[in-house]
């Protein structure tokens, strides 16, 4: 890739290609966004109220609210569902959180021990100072609610903050929410898969901790486990500060801080589907993935007991569709 940012990072066996790069007043791009189809916006100032936020001024008038703040011991950080942890016999959950302030956070980065690593995610809310409160009313709203507007998405339902430390990951999962992403400071790699993909990066069951996270990884692949791997295709691009990333719904991402820079700090805006009035066929790859998803939790939820779940499913399938 062209990019200087990318020349040390890990490269993988699979194939992928450069994510569609658009100027924010480009004619195509709102067809792109129309289509479903991830692109990376640059010339956006739809945050531009807060190019200037770093650590140390997110310190000074972030307020005194708690933020979620995870550790890990390696530098990847998997998503779990605290409510499903009873459904699986003896899982470990791969990270912890505790509820720091930003100073706390900010201490902590500083006096980081060896072999622990620490992310920021939380949603803002009504805690935080004037001045963020004021930035973040400055954003060029009109701009996004014009594509919410445009696609029929849903409600806004958060804007999360993210401040990474450099070499972070949160591995390949994909979300049921669209996802405009604000890169403010920092350069992010961006690893994307079409919802086709499906069936080459082996979801967990909907009623694991895990659940919408793949079971594969990256760095360690396992072909003799998930066969379908050597089929997988993507798209890879790297977000920096004042560009956008449109991550659309059902759309597999691994995330990466990239380093040499310092902290990534990163904001998104999180708007639910479109209500679908009229099915037109063929379906998409992200209208299977749904069906698949609801057919599962009704199994589930029928069910009852989650470890009768993989005999029921065999007995479904095998002999029958296979």
């Amino acid at each position: 890739m062209a990019s200087p940012y990318t020349k040390d990072v890990k490269q993988y066996d699979f194939p992928t290609e450069p994510i569609p790069r658009l100027d924010v007043n480009d004619p195509n791009l709102n067809q792109i966004i129309s289509n479903g189809q991830p692109v990376i916006i640059t010339g956006s100032d739809l945050v531009s109220s807060a190019f200037h936020w770093d650590l140390e001024y997110l310190s000074s008038n972030l307020g005194s609210g708690l933020y979620n703040v995870y550790k890990s011991n390696t530098k990847k950080f998997k998503y779990y569902d605290d409510k499903k942890i009873g459904n699986v016999e003896n899982f470990k959950p791969p990270t912890s959180r505790a509820d720091l302030d930003i100073l706390e956070f900010r201490e902590l980065l500083k006096r980081r021990k060896s072999g622990e690593w620490i992310y920021l995610q939380q949603p803002l809310n009504d805690t935080v100072g004037k001045r963020i409160v004021h930035d973040f009313t400055n954003f060029n709203w009109p701009w996004v609610i014009e594509h919410q507007k445009r696609n029929s998405w849903g409600p806004l339902t958060s804007n999360l903050l993210l401040i990474g430390m450099e070499g972070v990951v949160t591995p390949v999962h994909y979300d049921e929410q669209e996802n405009i992403f604000a890169q403010i400071q920092g350069h992010k790699r961006f690893l994307l898969f079409s919802p086709d993909q499906f069936d080459c990066l082996y979801p967990y069951p909907v009623y694991h901790p895990h659940d919408r996270q793949s079971q594969v990884d990256f760095d360690e692949p396992d072909l003799s486990r998930f066969p379908n791997l050597k089929n997988l295709r993507g798209y890879e691009g790297v977000v920096g500060p004042r560009e956008l990333l449109y991550i659309p719904m059902y759309w597999w991402h691994q995330v990466e801080s990239l380093c040499g820079q310092g902290e990534t700090i990163s904001i998104n805006f999180w708007y639910k589907a479109a209500q679908t009035t009229k099915v037109v066929y063929p379906l998409t790859a992200g209208q299977k993935v749904a069906i698949m998803r609801n057919i599962e939790k009704m199994l589930a939820e029928a069910l009852s007991d989650t470890s009768t779940m993989p005999s029921f499913m065999r007995s479904m399938v095998l002999g029958r569709y296979t």
